[in-house]
């Protein structure tokens, strides 16, 4: 079996969300990613701020949760699936497995937030501006406690996962070696997905800190939203 067959699976899963076919379910996720940035941006406001993590924690926002070229990025990921077994000879087998992780997590990331879209369209006005109380309410009313919390064990492991294979230098030089055939065959936007995760490491000591130290904070967030805290989203 192909190492890239899983990016078969998450593709598909993706290209199944509702907001591809409904433009005020799309309209709304926007809304909801927007929201859900600056939120992240108060909450992790000391962390983000120092001046080693600022490039991770932009990969994390711009990326991971929501980036606005992600229907480039599956459309390329899609056309890659046709040279597998060319792709699978260039790139190590620990970079894959890291790289479908990555692309996983902004998938579940999309999926998750789209629910909660769907719902703040059957409750509220589709143009009323996002406020912490209605996010709050819509957290508690979808209950999605459990798969947010899985969503941050998987991140967890995708912080280990960074350090042990995508800090090799062999394996950064490899990369670097595609470029230029990345450029050629139209595979930019994958390109800048993944460059950008090495810049991003770089300044760090270590990516699992990083992810642990973030992680950390979100499952307080969660805990004080199902725990009916009127403020969840403000952290000390």
């Amino acid at each position: 079996m192909s190492k890239l067959a899983a990016l078969d699976d998450l593709l598909e899963l993706y290209y199944q969300l509702n907001y591809h076919q409904n433009p005020d379910i799309f309209q709304r996720l926007q809304d909801v990613q927007a929201w859900q940035k600056v939120r992240m941006q108060s909450t992790h406001l000391r962390q983000f701020a120092e001046k080693h993590n600022i490039l991770m924690s932009e990969y994390f926002l711009n990326r991971l949760y929501g980036g606005s070229d992600f229907d480039a990025l599956a459309g390329q990921i899609a056309r890659l699936m046709k040279y597998a077994h060319k792709a699978e000879k260039l790139i190590p087998e620990n970079a894959i497995r890291t790289g479908t992780s990555g692309v996983s997590l902004a998938i579940l990331a999309v999926q998750l937030d789209e629910q909660v879209a769907i719902q703040l369209l059957k409750d509220y006005h589709p143009h009323e501006k996002l406020t912490d109380e209605m996010m709050r309410l819509t957290y508690l009313k979808l209950d999605q406690g459990q798969q947010r919390l899985q969503q941050l064990d998987l991140l967890d492991q995708l912080g280990l996962s960074l350090d042990q294979y995508m800090r090799s230098f062999m394996v950064y030089t490899a990369f670097k070696m595609c470029k230029g055939a990345a450029s050629k065959y139209n595979f930019q936007v994958m390109y800048e997905f993944m460059q950008d995760g090495f810049l991003a490491m770089k300044p760090l000591k270590s990516a699992e800190k990083f992810v642990k130290d973030f992680t950390a904070v979100e499952r307080q967030i969660i805990h004080q939203v199902h725990a009916a805290d009127p403020n969840p989203f403000q952290y000390q």
